[in-house]
C-alpha cells in the first residue's frame, strides 16, 4: 500500500511539474552576452521534463528536449564574429535574448591580483576610464560563492557588461587591459567571465577529479563532506573581540572640533605605529592634526589620499565622517563634498583599527589633500593617542574557512561556467600557497588539466602570471619561499600550450597588490595573440635554458632571447648569485655575450649552482630580452 501511495504522489508531482515549469537559461546565458566565435556553441538550461524547445537563431531553427531531469542542451552553428543576433527560446514560454554578439571569450580567474579593479586603480588610469568606449568588450563578473558538498548547476545571478564610461570601472584591470590589447589588434568582440576570489588557495579552484592523487587534500575533503563537521567548524570561528573605545565612549568624541587632546603624544604618517615607539599593539589608534587649507580650496569638493592603512580606518574634517574602510588592501582616496573643507585651520581624525601583524600608514604611498589646482601634503607628524588594546586571541580549532577549502570555489563558481564555449584560460595566482610552494609545482598542472577536461574542448589555452616582487628587500642572498613558488610557476610550463607571464618587475614592496595593473594585462595579451591568434611574436621574457660550467664560470643560456638578451638599465646583470657544492651563495659578477650570461665570483673557485632574482622581492631584477620582457627568476640545480 505505501509503495501505491508513494507511487501516485511521485506521478502527481511529475504531472504538476510539467505543467507548471518554463523554459529557465543559466545566468551566463543573458541579454548582451558573447559568444565564442568559429566553433559549436553550447546553449543549455532546464525546462519541464520531456518538454521541446525551439531555439531561432540567424534565420535558423534548432530543437532541443528536456530530459527526465528537466535539463536540455544542444549547439548553435559556428559563427563569425559579429553581430548583434537576437535568440529566441519557444517552449511553455518565450525567452528572447538581445545585442549577443560572437567574438572570443576568455575565462580569467584567480586571486585578489586578478579581481583588483579599474575602480581601485581609478586614479593611476583616470584617463583610461574616462575615455573608455568599447561597447565590443564585456565582462560577467562571477558573484562570489563557495560550496564543498558538490558541484552545482548555476551561478545566483550575474550581467553581462561593457566596458563603456563608468561601466569599466567593476572590469578587473588586468583582465580589461588584456582585453583591449587584443582587441585593438585583432577588432573582434572580446567577452571576460571573471572569477576570482581574493585570498584564495588553488587547491579551492579544482575539482575532486582533479585533486584525487593528493592524499592529504583528499582527506581535508572527505571530512567537509560531513555536513555536521562543517557546521561545527564554522561555529568553532572566533567571535569579534568584546571592546571599549575611549575615544567613542565620553563626549565630546575624540573626532569632534570641541575636543581637546591631553596627553597624545608624536607619531609620523606614513609609517607603522610598532616602528615608532608602541610594542606589538593590536587594538585601535587615533591619529589627529591641524591641517591649513588654502582659500584655493574652500568650497571646492576635494580629493583625500590617504595612502594605504592597516587595517581599517575611519576618516573625521571638522566632526563631520568624511570616509571609512574595513580593510587593509585598497589605497584610501575619500572624495569630499564641497563645503567640508575650509580656509584656514582643520581638523583631520584619523581612527585606524588593527587586527594582527604592524599596523599604521604603509610607507610608499600618496597622502594628500587634492582639491582643483591645489595640494596639502598630510605626511609628517601627528599625534596619537590608543583608544582600545585588543587582547591576543587564542584560535581553538577557529580561522576555518569555507572560500579556501579544496574544491569550493570550482564548485560554485567555475562548475557552473563549464558548458560556456570559451577560447582560453588567464590565470593570475599564487599568494595563497606560498607557505607551500613545493606543492605548487605539482597542483598547478592538476588544476590546468582539469579545467581542459571539464570544459572538454580540447588542450585549450593557459596563461598564467608569475607572481611579482612583494615584501621587504633583502640585500643578501637568502632563501624565498615567493622565489620558490615563483619556480613552480616556471616548471609549469611544461604542460603543452601553456604561457607565462613574468611580472617580477610590477611589484611593490610595501603591497600585494600593485598598483600598475596594465603592463601585466598588455603582457598577458602578448601570448595569447602568439598562442591561440598564430601571430609570430615574441610574447615571453627570457627563461632559463641550460647552464654550462667552464672553470670558475658558469654560462647560463635562455630561450625566448632570440635577439639576444639586454638589461634595463644598461648595467651588467644584477641579482645573479653563485654557490660551489656547499650551497653557500655570494652576489655575483655577470656579463651578457649574446643570449647567454656568464656568472662568476672570485669567492667560489668551483661554482656548481646560480641563482637569479631569488627573493621575496628581488632589489634590481634588470635582465631582459631585447623585446622588452623581463627574465623569469630561476635556480640551477636543485
Amino acid at each position: 500500500m505505501k509503495k501505491r501511495t508513494a507511487a501516485i504522489l511521485f506521478f502527481i508531482a511529475l504531472f504538476v511539474l510539467q505543467g507548471t515549469a518554463q523554459i529557465r537559461l543559466p545566468a551566463l546565458i543573458r541579454d548582451s552576452m558573447i559568444l565564442q566565435r568559429d566553433a559549436n556553441v553550447n546553449i543549455w538550461g532546464w525546462a519541464s521534463p520531456g518538454e521541446k524547445i525551439i531555439i531561432a537563431f540567424n534565420h535558423k531553427k534548432i530543437l532541443a528536449r528536456a530530459d527526465a531531469g528537466g535539463q536540455w542542451k544542444t549547439n548553435l552553428p559556428a559563427t563569425p564574429a559579429g553581430g548583434p543576433y537576437t535568440i529566441l527560446f519557444t517552449g511553455k514560454n518565450t525567452i528572447e535574448l538581445h545585442d549577443v554578439l560572437f567574438g572570443d571569450v576568455w575565462f580569467c580567474s584567480g586571486q585578489s591580483n586578478m579581481v583588483h579593479q579599474m575602480n581601485i586603480h581609478d586614479v593611476r588610469y583616470a584617463n583610461e576610464i574616462a575615455t573608455a568606449n568599447y561597447p565590443q568588450i564585456r565582462q560577467f563578473w562571477v558573484p562570489n560563492k563557495s560550496n564543498v558538498q558538490g558541484p552545482q548547476q548555476d551561478l545566483a545571478y550575474g550581467s553581462w557588461q561593457p566596458a563603456v564610461g563608468d561601466k569599466v570601472r567593476p572590469f578587473s584591470a588586468v583582465a580589461y587591459f588584456f582585453a583591449k590589447k587584443i582587441y585593438d589588434e585583432l577588432h573582434v568582440p572580446i567577452g571576460i567571465i571573471n572569477a576570482s576570489v581574493g585570498g584564495t588557495p588553488i587547491e579551492a579552484w579544482t575539482s575532486e577529479e582533479g585533486l584525487k592523487d593528493f592524499s592529504a587534500i583528499n582527506a581535508v575533503m572527505q571530512k567537509n563532506k560531513d555536513t555536521m563537521y562543517i557546521k561545527t567548524a564554522m561555529s568553532t570561528i572566533t567571535a569579534p573581540q568584546r571592546y571599549t573605545d575611549e575615544g567613542m565612549v565620553n563626549e565630546p568624541k575624540w573626532y569632534d572640533n570641541n575636543f581637546q587632546p591631553v596627553h597624545w603624544k608624536n607619531i609620523n604618517i606614513p609609517g607603522y605605529w610598532e616602528d615608532q615607539g608602541i610594542k606589538d599593539l593590536d587594538g585601535i589608534v587615533w591619529y589627529r592634526r591641524e591641517v591649513n587649507i588654502p582659500a584655493a580650496m574652500e568650497g571646492k569638493p576635494a580629493t583625500i589620499f590617504l595612502g594605504r592603512i592597516v587595517d581599517a580606518d575611519e576618516l573625521y574634517i571638522n566632526g563631520q565622517k568624511a570616509g571609512t574602510t574595513t580593510y587593509q588592501y585598497p589605497q584610501r582616496r575619500y572624495k569630499i563634498a564641497a563645503g567640508i573643507l575650509k580656509a584656514g585651520k582643520n581638523i583631520f581624525v584619523i581612527r585606524v583599527t588593527n587586527y594582527a601583524g604592524k599596523g599604521g600608514f604603509v610607507p610608499d604611498k600618496p597622502y594628500c589633500v587634492f582639491a582643483g589646482n591645489d595640494t596639502v601634503d598630510l605626511k609628517g607628524t601627528w599625534q596619537y593617542k590608543v583608544g582600545a588594546v585588543f587582547v591576543p586571541q587564542r584560535f581553538n580549532g577557529g580561522g576555518f574557512s569555507m572560500q579556501s577549502q579544496p574544491t569550493a570555489l570550482y564548485n560554485a563558481m567555475v562548475a557552473p561556467c563549464i558548458n560556456y564555449t570559451i577560447k582560453g584560460f588567464c590565470w593570475y595566482q599564487g599568494e595563497a600557497n606560498t607557505g607551500k610552494p613545493r606543492e605548487y609545482a605539482q597542483l598547478q598542472p592538476a588544476l590546468i588539466n582539469d579545467w581542459r577536461n571539464k570544459w572538454q574542448q580540447g588542450v585549450l589555452p593557459f596563461l598564467y602570471i608569475q607572481l611579482p616582487g612583494f615584501m621587504e628587500y633583502n640585500y643578501l642572498p637568502s632563501e624565498s619561499n615567493w622565489a620558490m613558488l615563483r619556480e613552480a610557476q616556471l616548471s609549469t610550463l611544461s604542460v603543452p600550450n601553456t604561457a607565462m607571464v613574468v611580472a617580477i618587475d610590477a611589484g611593490e614592496w610595501n603591497d600585494i597588490h600593485p598598483d600598475n595593473k596594465k603592463i601585466v594585462g598588455d603582457r598577458l595579451a602578448l601570448p595569447a595573440l602568439s598562442l591561440a591568434y598564430g601571430k609570430k611574436i615574441e610574447y615571453s621574457g627570457p627563461l632559463y635554458d641550460t647552464a654550462v660550467i667552464n672553470g670558475n664560470i658558469i654560462r647560463i643560456s635562455f630561450t625566448h632571447a632570440v635577439n639576444g638578451l639586454m638589461t634595463s638599465d644598461g648595467i651588467s646583470p644584477a641579482e645573479f648569485a653563485i654557490a660551489g657544492a656547499d650551497k653557500r651563495f655570494v652576489w655575483a659578477k655577470t656579463k651578457i655575450e649574446g643570449n647567454t650570461v656568464l656568472v662568476w665570483s672570485d669567492a667560489v673557485q668551483h661554482p656548481q649552482y646560480v641563482r637569479y632574482a631569488w627573493a621575496d622581492d628581488p632589489v634590481n631584477p634588470n635582465l631582459y630580452n631585447r623585446e622588452g620582457l623581463p627574465a623569469s627568476p630561476f635556480q640551477t640545480g636543485k
